[in-house]
């Protein structure tokens, strides 16, 4: 409140009545004090010379007698209302109206007392240990040529100090009233000049928290009026301008918010001062989390850094590829903002993951169908040239040839055909019929459709699955293909006399089918890679198959939004699992 302009016009004219009116309060109570003191000291001397007269007689050398001066002193107290003292010219006290002179010390040493040897008169005030308050002590030689003793009057100062109390409760009294009066008026007048000033204040706040259609008013022809018109065009001009920056704002926010790229602008500071979602996404930051940090700080990859430092001190295009946390990859840009943010750097990055898997996919697919194509293919070939350099002149021999082509082209048919199944499975062509199912006639069909294979192989084929699971939502077709798919490679890999079990269990969310064989099993080193597409375990690598049917299984599970995974021991077989969500 007293940082107010009007406390600020007021507080001055305050304070100098106030510091007036003290200081002369002050001055005066020390006049009065000092007159009052004064005229005492004179009465006092008026009156001991007059003591010293009448006791001149009592006071000649030989005369005196101090019972005789002690009552004399006595008399003159009744009459002057003061303490009598006669003191020697050596201090010895010779005459007391108020103590005992035997219990009376030397007042050679007493101020007032070594003033009047020197001067004629002297006098002092101090505090009275035997009355409890000050006294005025005036003391006199005499007489003045030949002094023959000191004649001393002493007086209370209380009397002095009433009246000057009084005199300084009348002035602070007036003091207070003046400053008061002064105080009001000051605040009046303060309050009229700065009232208009206070309103454009309070018009200024409302702009200044984003009201900015605020206008103020002022009747003053003065030089607040033509602020006040002048701040009411300024708000005008500032409305305007905020409306085509705000529409500039919402565009930009929309673009930056719906943008796939990353975007980070960088200060000369190397401090982040935009952000949008996309970046946040890629450098796993929380939202509001890199602006105002320091680039190092906030990604924790050298590349960006490198990139924006070589572009600040180069003022040059850079680029750069990197990999953030073996996940995922980006092209990063780098180019200097130049007029429009001076001494900024634009950094904009780019998902190139799936480009770089796609590419990845695209050489491991040239080679691995080159791979299982050129066996069955050269086999043929081989086939074909021996029967036409003479096999066809032996039946025999060239109907296993012609069944062994045809066994090379019925793989290459059914290669053909998986690839084609998991190039729509991948491309999502495969449309699902989810429907709610019981996980017993999805087994049980699978099942039955291998028990003569189970049997052929000489193995025991088990089923385990309640009829009480809940229901999963599934086509129950594609899972029943996978489930064929894991049957059948458990019986193809488990040894005569083993067993093989497929079931099912609840989890939480999801039930969880399994097939479980007492076969090879599968090595540690085979195991994380036994779903991707051409691979082949060792225990496979002489199998007629193709190395695909694990990955087919793989797409149609997550198509499902299930998961699938295998644990295995050499010598001790392997079970698989996935899971189906529950309807």
């Amino acid at each position: 409140m007293f940082h107010s302009i009007r406390w600020r016009i007021a507080f001055p004219y305050i304070f100098l009545i106030l510091v007036t009116m003290l200081a002369l309060g002050i001055y005066l109570s020390k006049f009065l004090q000092t007159s009052y003191q004064a005229n005492l000291e004179a009465q006092l001397a008026t009156e001991a010379r007059m003591v010293g007269e009448t006791l001149r007689a009592e006071l000649q050398p030989g005369a005196i007698d101090p019972d005789n001066l002690d009552q004399a002193a006595r008399q003159w107290k009744q009459t002057l209302g003061a303490r009598l003292t006669l003191i020697a010219l050596d201090g010895v006290v010779i005459g007391e109206s108020d103590e005992s002179r035997a219990l009376m010390n030397n007042h050679a040493d007493r101020p007032e007392v070594i003033q009047a040897l020197e001067t004629g008169q002297g006098s002092s005030v101090r505090f009275s240990h035997t009355v409890g308050y000050d006294m005025l002590y005036t003391a006199v030689l005499f007489p003045g040529q030949q002094p023959i003793a000191i004649i001393r009057l002493a007086m209370p100062l209380t009397q002095v100090q009433d009246n000057v109390r009084h005199l300084q409760t009348v002035l602070l009294t007036a003091t207070l009233v003046t400053t008061l009066l002064a105080s009001l008026l000051a605040a009046w007048i303060a309050g009229r000049t700065s009232r208009p000033i206070l309103q454009l204040t309070q018009a200024v706040r409302r702009v200044a928290s984003g009201e900015l259609a605020e206008h103020a008013t002022s009747a003053a022809l003065d030089e607040v009026g033509q602020l006040t018109q002048a701040f009411n065009a300024m708000t005008s001009r500032l409305q305007e301008q905020f409306n085509v920056l705000e529409t500039e704002r919402g565009k930009l926010a929309a673009v930056l918010e719906k943008m796939t790229d990353g975007v980070l602008i960088v200060n000369e500071q190397g401090v982040i001062i935009l952000i949008n979602p996309a970046a946040e996404q890629m450098f796993s930051l929380q939202a509001g989390q890199a602006v105002g940090q320091p680039l190092a700080k906030i990604l924790r990859h050298h590349q960006p850094y490198e990139m924006w430092q070589i572009c600040q001190t180069t003022n040059q295009i850079q680029q750069a590829s990197f990999e953030v946390n073996k996940r995922l990859s980006l092209q990063g840009l780098a180019t200097p903002l130049g007029l429009a943010l001076p001494g900024s750097i634009l950094l904009l990055f780019q998902d190139v993951t799936r480009q770089h898997q796609i590419e990845a996919m695209r050489r491991d697919f040239i080679s691995n169908v080159s791979h299982e194509l050129r066996t069955p293919l050269a086999a043929i070939k081989a086939l074909s040239e021996t029967l036409r350099d003479g096999a066809l002149e032996d039946p025999p021999a060239a109907r296993r040839f012609l069944e062994r082509m045809e066994t090379e082209v019925d793989a290459l048919s059914l290669m053909v055909n998986e690839l084609l199944e998991l190039s729509r499975i991948e491309s999502g062509r495969v449309p699902l019929a989810l429907n709610p199912t019981r996980p017993i006639d999805i087994i049980s069909p699978a099942y039955e459709r291998l028990c003569l294979q189970a049997e052929r192989a000489s193995l025991a084929f088990d089923i385990s699955c309640s009829e009480t699971l809940p229901l999963v939502l599934a086509d129950a077709s594609r899972v029943q293909q996978v489930l064929v798919n894991l049957l059948h490679n458990a019986i193809k890999f488990t040894q005569p006399g083993g067993q093989v079990t497929v079931g099912a269990e609840q989890e939480q969310g999801v039930v969880r089918f399994w097939v479980r064989d007492t076969g090879m099993g599968i090595s540690a080193d085979d195991l994380p890679r036994i779903f991707e597409r051409f691979y082949k375990a060792d225990r496979a690598r002489a199998s007629s198959g193709t190395g695909l049917g694990l990955a087919i299984a793989r797409h149609m599970v997550e198509a499902h939004r299930g998961k699938i995974w295998a644990e295995s021991e050499l010598g001790k077989g392997s079970t698989f699992y996935f899971t189906i969500p529950i309807a």
